[in-house]
């Protein structure tokens, strides 16, 4: 047939839930190595998403579809018994740089603290 007929159902196994967070912990992209306060929402936010005001997952490997679609998870049918699949998960850096351009800081106070107060601030 020509053309989409449709949504496709993407279907994707095997991804590993990192984290779950929540929205109103001021601290949910820190981890035990780094101890910095910071939220899960890159500076600038993310491309053609924004900023994550919700509760989150953090999950490894690629989701297929639109920025914004509404994804379904389920409970494997099969018992993993590899040893990547069965050890604990410790995350130690989430990277929240800047996702436009060539990100340098993790946090707006970082920034701010190596270029200084602005010129119309100074004001």
């Amino acid at each position: 047939p020509r053309g989409q007929i449709g949504l496709p159902h993407g279907r994707g196994v095997n991804k590993r839930i990192y984290r779950i967070g929540k929205a109103d912990d001021p601290k949910n992209a820190s981890t035990t190595n780094d101890i910095t306060e910071k939220r899960i929402t890159p500076l600038g936010g993310f491309p053609q998403y924004g900023v994550i005001n919700h509760d989150f997952l953090l999950l490894k490997g690629c989701i297929l579809g639109a920025k914004k679609r509404v994804i379904t998870l389920r409970k494997t049918l099969l018992t993993h018994w590899k040893r990547i699949a069965t050890e604990e998960i410790n995350l130690k850096f989430i990277d929240t740089s800047s996702k436009i351009g060539h990100g340098r800081f993790q946090t707006a106070k970082e920034k701010q603290d190596f270029y200084g107060p602005l010129f119309h601030k100074k004001r």
